[in-house]
C-alpha cells in the first residue's frame, strides 16, 4: 500500500490551525516543518525544561499532511482552509509514500556510538563491537539522552576520566538514565537519577533494568523527601540547559559534598562564563572540554 503527502508552505500564524483542519477533513496524520530548512534562513525552535517556547512554529511553516492515495487531496486541503476561514485556498504539492519497513529503516538510523576510550551506546538490535568495553544497551526513546549529543558525550568522557569508582553519584537531569548508568557501571557506590519528567523516569528505570544497574531515580518532589538538603553527594553531574543550570546553581551547589565534584553541561561555549559566574559563591568552575560549540564545565567544591 502507498500513500500520499500533502506539503503546504504556510505563515506561521495559520500553520498549527491548518494542522488540526486537515485533521479534521481526512488526513491520516499531519507534522510541521521549517520550510526554511537546510538553508541560512533555518531556525532552530525549541524550549528548556519546564519552560515552552514562545513561538510554536516558524515564520515559514511546511506543513506535511498523510493522506490516501486514492483520497481527494485538493478538497481536503480546500476544506482544510474553508474550516479555518482563509480568504483564499493554499498552494500545495503531493510526494508519493511507497509502503517500507519502517521499523527496519529506522534501526537502520541508529548504529553503535563509540565514545570516550572505552564506551560503546549500542541499541537492542546490534551486537557490541567490544565486548571487553563499558557497554550500554540503549534504545532511542522518550527522554532526552542516547550519548549521540555533544553535552551527553562530554559528561560521559568526564566520567571516564574521572571514575567515580567507591563514591556517590547525583545526575541531576537524568533524562534516558545514561550518565547514572555510566556512573554504576565505572563502579561507582550509590547513584541517584533525578528528572522532572515522569516519562524519563520511567525510562531511565527501564534502561537501568536493562543494564544491570541498581540505581534509584525519582521527581524532584519524592527525592527531596528521601534525601533532604542536607543530604550531600561526591559527584553532581547535571546536563540540562543554561537558563536552569543558573537558577539551581544553589540548590545543586549545595547537594556537592567538601571536595566533590560538580559537572555541568548543556551549556554552550559563549554561556560558559555566566553559568560559572552564577556557581562563583560555591564552587568555582571552569572549562574542562568543549565539542561542536557546547562545553563542560567542571570544578570542586572547597573543604573548609
Amino acid at each position: 500500500m502507498a500513500w500520499v503527502e500533502i506539503i503546504i508552505e504556510i505563515a506561521r500564524d495559520h500553520a498549527e490551525n491548518l494542522s488540526d483542519a486537515l485533521m479534521e477533513v481526512g488526513a491520516l496524520s499531519v507534522s510541521v516543518e521549517d520550510a526554511d530548512e537546510g538553508t541560512d534562513a533555518e531556525k532552530p525552535l525549541f524550549g528548556e525544561p519546564g519552560m515552552e517556547p514562545s513561538e510554536h512554529a516558524w515564520e515559514r511553516s511546511r506543513v506535511v499532511a498523510l493522506a490516501e492515495i486514492d483520497a481527494d487531496h485538493q478538497a481536503i486541503v480546500a476544506d482544510a482552509a474553508a474550516s479555518i476561514q482563509l480568504t483564499t485556498v493554499p498552494s500545495y504539492t503531493t510526494r508519493k509514500v511507497e509502503e517500507q519497513d519502517w521499523v527496519r529503516l529506522t534501526q537502520s538510523q541508529f548504529e553503535p556510538i563509540h565514545i570516550g576510550k572505552n564506551i560503546w551506546v549500542v541499541p537492542s538490535w546490534h551486537d557490541a563491537p567490544d565486548t571487553n568495553a563499558l557497554v550500554l544497551e540503549l534504545d532511542p526513546g522518550l527522554a532526552f539522552g542516547t550519548g549521540s549529543h555533544p553535552t551527553t558525550r562530554l559528561c560521559m568522557e568526564w566520567l571516564e576520566a574521572n571514575a567515580p569508582q567507591d563514591l556517590t553519584v547525583l545526575d541531576y537531569g537524568c533524562g534516558s538514565g545514561i550518565l547514572a548508568m555510566v556512573a554504576k557501571k565505572l563502579e561507582a557506590k550509590h547513584v541517584v537519577g533525578v528528572d522532572i519528567d515522569p516519562q524519563a523516569i520511567e525510562s531511565a528505570n527501564f534502561n537501568a533494568e536493562k543494564n544491570q544497574c541498581e540505581i534509584e531515580f525519582a521527581l524532584p518532589e519524592p527525592f527531596s523527601e528521601q534525601y533532604p538538603t542536607t543530604h550531600q553527594f561526591d559527584v553532581v553531574v547535571a546536563n540540562i540547559l543554561s537558563s536552569p543550570l543558573k537558577l539551581m546553581a544553589p540548590m545543586l551547589s549545595g547537594r556537592v559534598k567538601a571536595g566533590g565534584a560538580l559537572v555541568l553541561s548543556g551549556v554552550l561555549a559563549r554561556q560558559a562564563e555566566e553559568v560559572a559566574a552564577a556557581y562563583a559563591p560555591f564552587i568555582e568552575l571552569s572549562v574542562w572540554q568543549e565539542r561542536e560549540g557546547w562545553v563542560a564545565l567542571h570544578g570542586h567544591k572547597a573543604i573548609a
